[in-house]
């Protein structure tokens, strides 16, 4: 099969023909159908975040169950699926008291360079990423790293839930939960500032500010609920949405990644307020909070993949999608072939695209 490799950082992935075993017990092959361009992804070919190389990148992704290892009950060769890097094992402390997304058996298989399911005809080992690596036209999975779907769920909308969408939405719904009639802010309009937009009005809240400096973003955010928008290009955001709020907001969303943001976000709170970092900060940069503000009761807190239980959530959002709750054909900016990934990364990081997405059967 086709797959996209990245050798060095800062370089762009090249097209390579590799393979994968028959599933082993509890594994299961999947036929990519489409996978997305996450920015996360775009973190680790900049070496912001270290993975041993080469991989094979990917990790928002959907396709069809082509075959399934001993002891797998979940799928069967046919079934419609959505993948999830929250791959939980099932029985360690985290994920007995419902914690699945924080499951510490996995923290542990997960770590770089600990799989053997991608080969090629060359002496490097060629590392899985996240379980997953979806840049390829198969993936060998454990049965743990999937959901189930219904059939006329469109699978390159499907993909997108995999990670930005549950990622974004999670972090309001489950690691905040916003209540009805609460103000948000979100800071960053890209697919996972969307999809936090898009379920805070889920959610209902009262208010929901979007904060940009792409006034095509802010405008697509009003369409997924934003109340109002932010620029930052004229003034200071905190002010900005203290003035707005008269005061500041009951829940802020940091989706950049950025040490800036993630102190605004903490600025722009009312007492009492919780700020939530959703973006990946760089490895190893640290942010600095006022002390004082801690007096008044509020708080910061991370967000990971939107603290998902992913085998209930995302059938959920299916459902909103199908009921005309979650408008996931906005995201879409570009549908793309294999060999144009590298396209796809750069038009990413010049914020030219909101989310695209690699067809593989195009």
């Amino acid at each position: 099969m086709k797959a996209a490799v990245l050798y060095e950082v800062n370089k762009p992935l090249v097209i390579e023909d590799i393979s994968v075993p028959n599933p082993g017990p509890r594994e299961v092959l999947i036929r990519t159908k489409v996978a997305g361009l996450c920015h996360s992804d775009l973190h680790f070919i900049e070496g912001l975040y270290p993975h041993p190389l080469p991989a094979v990148l990917g990790h928002e992704s959907a396709g069809v169950v082509e075959k399934v290892g001993s002891d797998v009950t979940y799928v069967k060769p046919g079934d419609h699926v959505v993948t999830c890097l929250s791959v939980f094992c099932g029985t360690c402390d985290n994920c007995t008291t419902g914690r699945t997304v924080l499951c510490t058996d996995t923290t542990v298989k997960m770590l770089p360079g600990q799989s053997n399911r991608l080969q090629w005809n060359k002496p490097e080992k060629l590392n899985q990423f996240l379980n997953l690596s979806s840049f390829a036209e198969q993936m060998l999975v454990h049965e743990n790293a999937i959901v189930k779907i219904r059939k006329d769920m469109p699978l390159e909308l499907a993909a997108l839930i995999g990670c930005g969408v549950i990622t974004g939405y999670g972090a309001v719904v489950n690691t905040a939960r916003v209540q009805a009639g609460e103000t948000v802010a979100v800071v960053g309009c890209g697919g996972v500032g969307m999809a936090a937009i898009n379920g805070a009005a889920i959610a209902g809240a009262g208010r929901i500010i979007a904060i940009d400096t792409n006034p095509a973003k802010l405008q697509l955010a009003t369409k997924l609920g934003a109340t109002d928008i932010v620029d930052p290009a004229r003034g200071d955001v905190v002010q900005q949405v203290r003035e707005l709020t008269g005061g500041g907001v009951h829940h802020s969303f940091e989706v950049l990644g950025r040490k800036e943001t993630a102190e605004q976000c903490f600025s722009m709170l009312a007492p009492g307020g919780t700020a939530t970092i959703v973006g990946m900060i760089p490895f190893g940069q640290k942010i600095e909070l006022h002390g004082f503000d801690f007096l008044r009761e509020r708080r910061i807190q991370g967000s990971s993949m939107g603290s998902n239980h992913f085998r209930v959530d995302m059938p959920r959002l299916v459902e909103f999608y199908m009921r005309g709750k979650l408008h996931l054909e906005d995201w879409i900016s570009a549908k793309l072939k294999l060999s144009e990934i590298n396209e796809g990364f750069a038009n990413m990081k010049a914020g030219k695209t909101l989310r695209s997405v690699i067809m593989f059967d195009s």
